[in-house]
């Protein structure tokens, strides 16, 4: 017997290919006191990194190959699933419990058993082909999660987002968009109207059953893919590998500009709108790269690796950013499409929303790094784990008006007080 686990997918309508790695069941990990222990550390943090965990197990003397296997047998036992976030490697604590229900809304059949066999067997799956048919079966059954197509036929699947989204019996469903349409306006739509992610078609399988198994089953807070991006601890190791230009040899800041007085001309919900698209149109772009991508709480992200492959990355943020923003500024009410995004602008009514990407000096850093050691008064070196405080330090930042925060009631957005010497801007 083996474990077949996807590697790689291609599908359209007229082309499927799955391709599977075979892993003999005897290469691996067999020990469960090695698998207790690895277990035990995921449980405890709920969501770590694969570098975190292999730090954590140095002491117990098992090596990389022995964590690598170990943790495909929790995976094939679905004690744990794992995601790429932000150039890292997660691995996450699953709940054991009773299977939640997906509803797969996709009019083209084929795509729909698709859909199904890349979910799994763990959810109780129900699939329909008709929009109409959707709503009426989502506000019967309450789906946990919803798979849904754009393009269907009696309803699209952006009108059923937004029913979904604003029904308040309905608020906790998790609707995951997949499309094959142009995503430069389709994206945009998908987040305003809350839908949670967005898959363009082809779709990776292993990317789609995922993002279900986290949204669905992780332990602890509910899976967020903004919030849920690396945060100070893994940051602050990739602060410490840049300084020791072991791996990446750069890193800087991506700051969305102007964005605490588009959130105070318009709303907070309008601003975190901006925050989750660009750190979706992000993780699409460095999905296959090796780049890290982290997240501030506010509106900035660190951004990590190889000069060429960042400034690329940069560069077709910023393409897909414009493109995208003119429908955004539609949606909010300002001005025809058919105008320049400078003529957008002119007449002062918003900020001019722009992304600007800062590579940080390493000397600079190691300067401020050493202030900040001075501060805590440390006898020591190393520095540990950052705050978000220090963090910004770090990078110069001497502006973060725009605060996000999390609790049981979701994902916030706080903008702190304007300085009156400024005005409106």
């Amino acid at each position: 017997m083996s474990l077949r686990t996807p590697f790689s997918f291609t599908a359209s309508t007229d082309t499927i290919i799955f391709l599977f790695i075979h892993i003999p069941e005897g290469d691996l990990v067999q020990d469960e006191n090695e698998l207790s222990s690895i277990l035990s550390v995921i449980n405890e943090r709920q969501q770590v990194s694969y570098e975190e965990l292999s730090d954590a197990l140095k002491g117990m003397g098992i090596d990389t190959s022995e964590l690598t296997q170990a943790l495909l047998t929790l995976e094939s036992r679905k004690l744990v699933a794992s995601r790429s976030s932000g150039g890292i490697m997660m691995y996450y604590m699953l709940q054991q419990e009773a299977p939640r229900n997906v509803l797969i809304v996709e009019d083209d059949r084929n795509i729909s058993k698709l859909m199904a066999l890349s979910i799994g067997k763990d959810f109780a799956i129900t699939q329909v082909y008709d929009g109409a048919e959707a709503m009426s079966e989502i506000k019967k059954s309450k789906p946990d999660l919803v798979v849904l197509d754009l393009m269907l036929p009696n309803k699209d699947g952006l009108e059923i987002c937004q029913e979904i989204k604003s029904n308040s019996a309905l608020a906790k469903t998790i609707v995951i968009l997949v499309s094959a349409m142009d995503p430069t306006s389709n994206r945009f739509k998908g987040i305003k109207y809350g839908a949670d992610y967005y898959i363009k078609k082809p779709f990776d399988p292993q990317e789609m059953r995922g993002l279900v198994t986290i949204f669905l089953k992780k332990k602890g807070k509910r899976f967020d893919p903004l919030i849920d991006l690396p945060s100070e601890a893994r940051i602050s190791e990739e602060v410490e590998r840049s300084l020791s230009g072991t791996t990446r040899n750069t890193i800087g800041t991506l700051h969305i500009e102007h964005l605490d007085d588009y959130a105070r001309r318009l709303s907070a919900g309008s601003a975190m709108f901006i925050i989750r698209l660009v750190s979706q149109l992000m993780q699409d772009i460095i999905k296959d790269k090796s780049i890290f991508l982290g997240f501030l709480n506010s509106d900035s992200f660190v951004v990590a690796g190889v000069r060429e492959d960042v400034n690329a990355a940069m560069e077709e943020l910023r393409r897909e950013f414009s493109a995208i923003l003119p429908f955004v500024l539609q949606d909010e009410g300002y001005k025809p499409i058919s105008l320049d995004l400078d003529g957008m602008f002119d007449a002062n009514e918003i900020p001019r929303l722009a992304l600007d990407y800062k590579e940080s000096s390493i000397d600079a850093i190691k300067q401020r790094r050493d202030e900040i050691l001075r501060d805590r008064g440390a006898r020591t070196k190393e520095i540990g784990s950052y705050t978000y405080d220090e963090l910004r330090r770090l990078f110069a930042g001497d502006r973060f008006d725009v605060k996000i925060t999390r609790d049981s009631s979701g994902v916030r957005l706080q903008v702190g007080k304007q300085n009156p010497e400024e005005g409106q801007q």
